[in-house]
């Protein structure tokens, strides 16, 4: 397993770090949910073994940071990149989220993902970043918009999930000349 080193980042609320081994109890707090993982796809982690796995398979091998409540202390969720698998040559990631349920419509979410756009831009030098969500995740799908993201389009039975099914997934993208724009706005 190849681990790849991310940088800590911060917003007014958060930290975000790279996972770590002992991370594993906070991750199965959360990630056993069964109104966490299904929505995104994946079952409900059944053991404290198994979100380590999670950690040192998925999160340490990729881009991807443990969002830390700055108040509590707490790990709260997970934000990550991975290869934007539609867009090959191209150079472009793809954005992947959880959290807590515990934090959800606290705009936690909006405040870690904007972070990472401003990330995937000014450090990654991207020149698109794409989301993808599911029909029924009307609040990753809300998150997605107030980040400023634009629908592209529903790929028909495109994500097998955990169970079997297969589900259509929503695509959404934000062109660099998009983030310089909502950049230029913001100031």
């Amino acid at each position: 397993m190849r681990k790849v080193k991310v940088p800590t980042l911060e917003t007014e609320r958060l930290i975000l770090r790279m996972w770590e081994k002992k991370d594993a109890g906070a991750l199965y707090t959360y990630a056993k949910n069964p109104n966490v993982g299904p929505h995104a796809g994946w079952k409900p982690h059944a053991s404290e073994a198994e979100s380590r796995e999670i950690i040192t398979e998925l999160f340490l091998a990729n881009m991807c940071w443990a969002i830390i409540d700055k108040k509590s202390g707490r790990l709260i969720g997970s934000i990550g990149f991975e290869e934007d698998y539609l867009r090959p040559n191209v150079r472009s990631k793809e954005l992947g989220y959880s959290l807590s349920e515990d934090f959800w419509g606290r705009g936690i979410m909006t405040e870690a993902t904007r972070r990472l756009i401003e990330y995937a831009f000014e450090f990654l030098k991207l020149d698109i970043l794409s989301i993808r969500t599911g029909e029924t995740n009307k609040r990753s799908q809300r998150v997605i918009s107030k980040c400023g993201f634009t629908y592209e389009g529903t790929l028909r039975r495109a994500y097998k999930v955990y169970d079997g099914t297969i589900r259509e997934t929503r695509c959404y993208s934000m062109l660099r000349e998009e983030y310089e724009q909502l950049k230029s706005a913001a100031i």
